[in-house]
């Protein structure tokens, strides 16, 4: 008789089976473990609602984690109990969810923008430039292949975006010079790799298996890619991956601190100001919906509060 496998290799497995990301199956596999130190290296098994209650008022008391935080790790256990301990979910339904707090998103004005992405260089002042002239989130930017960009159509196909669809938004037209630049960088490292003996990319959703060699092709390749090759951590293949996104996300904050903006901005701060300034340009917001891929436009009205501070709205008192 074969050996079970261990839990956190079933947990594992289990994501791979339904074709999640490397970083949720990372996510996952962390709070997991944390749930079971927590509580003494118990078997989930033999736990229930109870461990789970107290473990999330762990974080939420204990270690002052945000709401998306608490929630993340809740993910994780139910993704524990429902899909591989196949525990029935009489009571995993009724655990309840931390509420998320309701803040105004942080978004730069045009001058701050254009202040920003002044002082970044080559290929991070481009990802920026798609971050804000396309609505990009920074993972769906660096997981961009070479033929998800039209530039006849001026569009940009966003693959397995949040909530695992596929959406397309504007290629700006400042951008189509300097992408196109990306890209013949993108043939010559290809090229590069292929002569090494490597060349093979990452393809999602076991299309390897479905087409043996599109791995190699130029299409397939990430825009964006790593300068060195790493092992893949699933099928101990040396490929090059995309770039890591803290790369972007430093040289960022470096130019937001250089600009003198006093704003708690990240990379995302871009694709919220995409969609306020877009909804300031007059557009109608079911367009805008559509571009950022929101699932309710109850999300993308948050925009409209943006809109309506200060100047753009209302008239204070002392100045009337």
């Amino acid at each position: 008789m074969s050996e079970q496998p261990r839990l956190l290799d079933q947990v594992r497995d289990r994501i791979r089976y339904k074709h999640y990301s490397i970083r949720t199956e990372k996510t996952y596999i962390t709070w997991i473990k944390r749930f079971i130190f927590f509580h003494d290296k118990r078997h989930p098994k033999g736990m229930g609602k109870n461990e789970i209650e107290q473990f999330l008022t762990h974080l939420a008391v204990n270690r002052q984690v945000s709401s998306s935080t608490q929630n993340q790790a809740l993910s994780a256990l139910l993704f524990l109990y429902k899909e591989v301990l196949g525990v029935e979910l009489d009571w995993l339904e009724n655990v309840e969810r931390a509420k998320k707090s309701e803040r105004l998103p942080v978004v730069f004005t045009k001058n701050e923008v254009r202040a920003v992405l002044a002082r970044l260089d080559g290929q991070y002042g481009l990802m920026a430039g798609l971050l804000y002239g396309s609505g990009l989130r920074l993972m769906e930017c660096l997981r961009l292949r070479v033929k998800d960009v039209d530039f006849e159509y001026r569009q940009i196909t966003v693959r397995s975006g949040k909530g695992n669809k596929d959406r397309t938004t504007i290629l700006p037209e400042g951008l189509v010079t300097s992408l196109k630049e990306q890209i013949e960088r993108v043939k010559v490292v290809h090229q590069q790799d292929l002569e090494e003996g490597f060349g093979e990319v990452y393809l999602p959703n076991a299309l390897e298996r479905k087409y043996p060699n599109a791995n190699k092709v130029l299409a397939w390749q990430y825009i964006f890619f790593s300068e060195k090759r790493s092992q893949d951590p699933r099928s101990e293949i040396f490929r090059r991956h995309h770039m890591d996104p803290k790369s972007l996300q430093r040289q960022v904050k470096k130019a937001v601190i250089a600009t003198g903006v006093n704003k708690q901005a990240s990379c995302h701060t871009f694709r919220h100001s995409f969609a306020t300034h877009l909804l300031e340009n007059g557009y109608d917001i079911r367009t805008v919906q559509e571009l950022m891929g929101h699932k309710d436009v109850r999300t993308t009205q948050i925009y409209t509060h943006v809109m309506n501070k200060g100047a753009n709205a209302v008239m204070s008192p002392f100045d009337s």
